[in-house]
């Protein structure tokens, strides 16, 4: 068979199985593990699947939860840089909360297969880690909004009120002088839920959040312990957080994500 022919079966069969062996996938059809392996690097780099020793997980959309729908976005070589710097914060065996949206999103595709207990109110995050045997997964109730599949409402700060984890990790519309924005003003109250049941709380956001404004505001400059964006941040914005007591992460991103990010995902 093409490469194309192959390729898109061995997509196929990733998705559908969730987790794949490598074994499994070169005796189905029929090549080499070394063939296989160069399939598999065609396939990450699209962001549909995580190798890990001995296989491969499924990290792209599914035909039930489509995660986001346009990651040709300009930003989303620094969303991916970000979401690898944040995971490198979390150790194995942490309690984690991670927030909806698309930097998040990123982040959670970093953490499939490893040992963790995730807390999320996202839909497609919930159901990418699914996927992965080694997480101990919770899922927020409440009410789905349905541009974000994010659950939000009484029900969600109730739930997030009676729970602990050690990181929480959040995005934003907006920061400015004043702190963080949202533009969901139930959004903005079940993350405030969110930061009042962590030990230490995350921004991940990209550097073209920064200087502006959503309709609610979320808290303060310095009630975030840790920012991660992207190293095209403004020194203004570097002075600017340091001045409030926020440790600052800068996520280097990589010019061949940033040659390949059209073609290869959606945001």
């Amino acid at each position: 068979m093409s490469t194309d022919v192959r390729r898109d079966r061995l997509r196929q069969m990733v998705q559908t199985q969730g987790f794949a062996s490598l074994g499994e996938l070169a005796a189905s059809l029929g090549v080499s593990d070394s063939t296989i392996r160069r399939d598999l690097e065609q396939l990450e780099s699209a962001g549909e699947a995580k190798r890990t020793h001995g296989g491969v997980f499924w990290t792209g959309d599914t035909s039930t939860i489509r995660a986001f729908e346009n990651r040709t976005d300009e930003m989303w070589p620094a969303k991916a840089a970000i979401g690898v710097a944040a995971a490198n914060l979390i150790d194995d065996r942490d309690t984690i909360l991670l927030d909806g949206g698309s930097t998040t999103y990123e982040l959670a595709r970093n953490l499939v297969g490893r040992p963790l207990q995730v807390v999320t109110n996202s839909l497609p995050i919930a159901h990418l880690l699914s996927n992965s045997a080694s997480i101990d997964l919770v899922m927020i109730g409440g009410c789905v909004h349905g541009r974000t599949a994010v659950t939000i409402g009484p029900l969600a700060d109730s739930m997030l009120r009676s729970l602990n984890v050690g990181k929480a990790f959040l995005s934003v519309a907006g920061i400015t002088s004043r702190g963080y924005f949202n533009s969901d003003l139930m959004l903005v109250e079940s993350e405030k839920a969110m930061l009042a049941s962590a030990d230490q709380t995350f921004v991940v956001t990209d550097h073209s959040k920064f200087g502006k404004v959503s309709l609610s505001r979320l808290c303060g400059l310095d009630q975030v312990s840790t920012v991660i964006t992207d190293s095209d941040l403004d020194s203004c914005w570097k002075t600017k957080l340091e001045q409030a007591g926020v440790n600052l992460v800068l996520a280097a991103v990589a010019a061949t994500q940033q040659g390949d990010s059209d073609s290869a995902m959606e945001d």
